[in-house]
């Protein structure tokens, strides 16, 4: 279980340097100085979503006013439910499948059907922390099988009569509605979910939320009076996107093999998470901090700063294009 407030994913980040190593000027971008249009193609925006429209059509409406050819949200949200709806744009939606399974944070105006005492109350949303067993509710769009979802945290915030005001950190695929539902039985009174907001989901938090609003007048902004500074404002490097995972910093030379679906040897690093676990899902970094893949971790911390050769890294989804960076000198294999 987290410390109490704070998701999996707000866990601090310490990277530990390997080796020395120094990138060429010439080749990639550092991603806050990338193009606008490429800035704009690799970036991922911070939606917060008002009551009414489903999750895929804001997805839809953010692709329409930037004029993106994809834009894919991570985690859906009920039409009723507002709140943080990251949308990541053209190329960085590779990244989508990282941050749909990154914790989220609700705040939830639980109904019970009638007054409990508020110790009680307290006592039995307490019960509600560490893993639970849940059923999808019949409208869901997952099979219905009953499953293991952790809650990091619930913390009551205010009692009045029989609304209860609470704010949760979960599991992704936890269904808050469902949570109401149990707690309410559990409290022997019954109880439905009244009122949803999501307020984090994975690195992203409301300090970086903009409006639909927001982001059409950058956009004109930038389309008629040639600033851009509203634009990268409002937009975020796609980077940002998979900050809650571990890691690898890589050279270079070994950047374009990676690109072109090699693994990822211990050679090639120069810098790593901390804490990186064998088969952990892992982000792949230049030396300017552009995210090249998602990649499983073959090794662990400790094994890749004792090594000298060996695969760290086996790409599961390359976000790069080859060509970006040089070829390096490859061994047989295609490894780098």
């Amino acid at each position: 279980m987290s410390s109490a407030g704070k998701l999996p994913s707000e866990a601090e980040r310490i990277l530990i340097q390997k080796s020395r190593a120094w990138t060429n000027p010439s080749y990639g971008s550092y991603p806050e100085k990338r193009p606008i249009l490429e800035y704009i193609e690799k970036g991922v925006v911070n939606i917060d979503k008002p009551a009414g429209p489903t999750s895929h059509e804001v997805a839809a409406w953010v692709k329409a006013i930037l004029g993106v050819s994809t834009a894919g949200h991570a985690g859906s949200l009920d039409p009723k439910v507002t709140g943080l709806l990251p949308i990541l744009l053209g190329k960085a939606t590779k990244a989508v499948p990282a941050l749909r399974l990154s914790g989220k944070e609700y705040i939830c105006l639980l109904k019970l059907h009638k007054e409990m005492p508020q110790k009680r109350i307290r006592e039995v949303c307490e019960e509600f922390t560490g893993p639970i067993y849940q059923m999808p509710p019949v409208k869901s769009a997952v099979k219905r099988v009953i499953r293991i979802r952790t809650i990091y945290y619930l913390e009551v915030l205010e009692i009045e009569g029989s609304s209860v005001l609470f704010r949760v950190g979960c599991e992704a695929g936890t269904y808050i509605r469902k949570l109401c539902h149990d707690i309410g039985l559990a409290l022997g009174c019954g109880g439905h979910m009244q009122e949803l907001r999501r307020t984090k989901a994975g690195p992203f938090t409301e300090e970086t939320l903009i409006t639909l609003q927001d982001l059409k007048d950058a956009y004109v902004f930038w389309k008629e009076d040639g600033d851009e500074s509203e634009l990268r404002r409002v937009i975020m490097p796609m980077e940002t996107a998979v900050a809650h995972l571990p890691k690898i910093v890589m050279r270079d030379s070994a950047v374009d093999a990676v690109c072109s679906g090699a693994a990822l040897a211990v050679p090639g690093i120069t810098s790593l998470d901390a804490n990186l676990k064998k088969g952990n899902l892992t982000a792949l970094f230049t030396l300017k901090g552009e995210l090249v893949a998602l990649a499983k971790a073959e090794m662990s911390t400790e094994d890749i700063l004792k090594a000298s050769t060996g695969f760290a890294a086996t790409s599961i989804r390359v976000i790069m294009e080859t060509g970006t960076y040089p070829k390096g000198w490859v061994k047989k294999g295609d490894n780098v």
